[in-house]
């Protein structure tokens, strides 16, 4: 009899095509997962509990409930609820508060519970000084001739546990028959502490989890979450627990929880001051690619055609420079060009999310230096060419001004303006950011002097290029931008330096050219190849041509890359980079991904 998988044996599964999409959901909101997402790992982190005023327990870390492959469906939108942090204990002799349940796909984490303070120095009733039950409970009161507990985790239960208890009061010693050293708020990974009697320490709040096993890396906070809060009453405060737990205090405020953690926020001592407010919750999702075991063929076809079968995707950091313009030179008047456009994602900026395959990349070419005959108009400007890689592309540094007539000595927009033409009147710098792009791609270009035979610098990527000086030396290029996605501090897109009789503009740092006074050419009116940098302007001499661009691509240590040809670099950063893959490209070519 034949087999329904078509000859393979094994375990049909589901497969999951969630792009590895991760949600991090520091407020209420709605997630819509990707149309291939069938399963999705999930931790919900409920707000942590808050501190009291005295001799007051820490508060309990808010629950932590993990879900890995959790079967969802895709493209589909799921409510998703983060707690509030408690409110801290703030009037004297208050108890801490309890923190705010989050959910998301069904579940719910319940909030830290309080942390618990006593009334006044009298005998305390058994019961009346024990720590708030919750995701992981509060901790007790440092409550004089009776022992006290903290409040109970996991409450209501759940399978595995969302929490743990808080610690308390040891209670009356031969050593300290009034003791008052209060527990630690319960966290994620372990109990509070309860005070110990000799030497006289209030309890530590119980540790966090670290989810990276889970999401991997890159969480806020390192990962950590969910520690419980420090408690008080003793000479030595508790310290809160790892995942956001505030610290105990006995002369001041007490430490709250930190935000989207779910800590638990430190007590307080002798109504020193308020409580440690509990640190809001957070929910993270993480659509998951999969495909394990063994399918038939028809089903793996089926999957591929609707989308949900696994393919390799990478978020990748870019840097995209374009050709810098060149500069021009006649008459000791030429305006610097502009720097090339330079957009980047790193750091901190959005990836592109790619699949696995071959990406053409191109990089721009600088301007040319334009020398046209006095009194020319700018026909014969050198812009510089874009640079592209996958949907980002940059736009090529306008030219300087070439002078003659309105608009003749405007210089040219683009990803950064170049300088104006100090010829026959004042000329405007091009536009830079032109087509106009988020964040901007450069800056306008100088005006040139005030007086005839002073141009302006070409705009660079941080900062615009600077007019001509009434004193007839030309304009500097504007500074460009230093950037880290090669794993060393390198500055692109500096704007070229004016021409004028008197002076050459300073060239803008990031490979732009410097202007030229009156005299032989200079190489220094040159950009340096590879950064985009306007060209220098002239003065009575040739101006200097743009440089060319350059395209980098970071990915992370999972995956390959393969650039072409030979004469474009591919290395792996060492640590603390954590193996990133690095493509840098000075000339066009394909990057491969694998």
């Amino acid at each position: 009899m034949g087999s329904p998988n078509g000859g393979i044996i094994g375990v049909i599964n589901p497969t999951s095509f969630g792009k590895c999409t991760q949600t991090i959901a520091t407020a209420s909101t709605t997630l819509t997962t990707q149309p291939g997402t069938r399963l999705a790992n999930i931790a919900i982190i409920a707000g942590g509990g808050s501190g009291g005023t005295n001799q007051s327990g820490g508060g309990g870390a808010g629950g932590l409930r993990t879900f890995t492959s959790q079967s969802v469906c895709g493209a589909t939108a799921y409510p998703l609820v983060v707690g509030g942090g408690a409110s801290a204990g703030l009037a004297p002799n208050s108890n801490g508060n309890n923190g705010t349940p989050s959910s998301g796909f069904g579940y719910t984490s319940t909030g830290g519970g309080r942390g618990r303070s006593i009334v006044d120095s009298s005998p305390q009733a058994p019961g009346t000084a024990d720590g708030g039950p919750g995701g992981s409970g509060g901790g007790g009161g440092g409550a004089y001739y009776v022992v006290t507990v903290g409040g109970a985790g996991n409450t209501p239960p759940v399978s595995p546990p969302q929490g743990n208890s808080g610690g308390g009061n040891p209670g009356p010693s031969a050593q300290s028959p009034t003791n008052t050293q209060s527990g630690g708020g319960g966290g994620a990974g372990a109990a509070g502490g309860n005070g110990i009697v000799s030497p006289s320490t209030s309890g530590a709040g119980g540790a966090g989890l670290d989810l990276t096993p889970i999401f991997g890396p890159g969480l806020p906070n390192s990962g950590v979450y969910a520690g419980g809060g420090g408690g008080t009453g003793g000479p030595v405060p508790g310290p809160g627990g790892t995942g956001g737990g505030g610290a105990g205090n006995n002369t001041g405020t007490a430490t709250s929880g930190t935000g989207n953690t779910g800590g638990g926020g430190g007590g307080n001592d002798n109504n020193a001051g308020p409580g440690g407010a509990g640190g809001s919750g957070i929910v993270i999702v993480k659509e998951l690619n999969k495909a394990s075991g063994s399918w038939p063929l028809r089903a793996q076809f089926q999957s591929q055609k609707s989308g949900t079968w696994p393919r390799l995707t990478a978020s990748v950091d870019y840097l995209v420079v374009a050709g810098g313009g060149g500069g021009t030179g006649n008459g000791g008047v030429g305006g610097g060009g502009g720097a090339g456009g330079y957009r980047t994602s790193f750091p901190g900026g959005t990836k592109l999310v790619l699949d696995g395959g071959t990406y053409a990349v191109t990089v721009g070419g600088g301007g040319t230096a334009a020398n046209p005959s006095y009194g020319g108009d700018n026909s014969s400007v050198g812009n510089g060419s874009p640079s592209v890689f996958s949907t980002i592309t940059s736009t090529g540094g306008g030219g300087g001004g070439t002078g003659g007539p309105a608009p003749g000595g405007n210089g040219a927009p683009g990803g950064s303006g170049g300088g104006g033409n100090g010829g026959y009147h004042p000329s405007p710098g091009g536009s830079g950011n032109t087509p106009p792009v988020s964040p901007p791609q450069g800056n306008n270009g100088g005006i040139s002097g005030p007086v005839a035979y002073a141009g302006g610098g070409g705009g660079g990527a941080s900062a615009v290029g600077a007019a001509g000086s009434p004193a007839r030396t030309g304009g500097p290029g504007g500074a460009g931008s230093a950037n880290l996605i090669s794993g060393s501090p390198v500055t692109y897109a500096g704007g070229g330096g004016g021409g004028g009789p008197q002076g050459g503009g300073n060239a803008g740092a990031g490979g732009g050219g410097a202007g030229n006074p009156c005299g032989a050419p200079s190489a220094s009116q040159n950009a340096t190849a590879n950064t985009g940098g306007g060209g220098g302007g002239g003065g009575n001499a040739a101006a200097g041509t743009g440089g060319s661009g350059i395209v980098i691509v970071r990915g992370p240590s999972s995956v390959t890359f393969a650039v072409s040809p030979g004469t474009n670099t591919s290395t792996t950063l060492p640590a603390p980079a954590g193996g990133c893959k690095v493509a840098t490209f000075t000339v066009s070519g394909d990057l491969t991904i694998s």
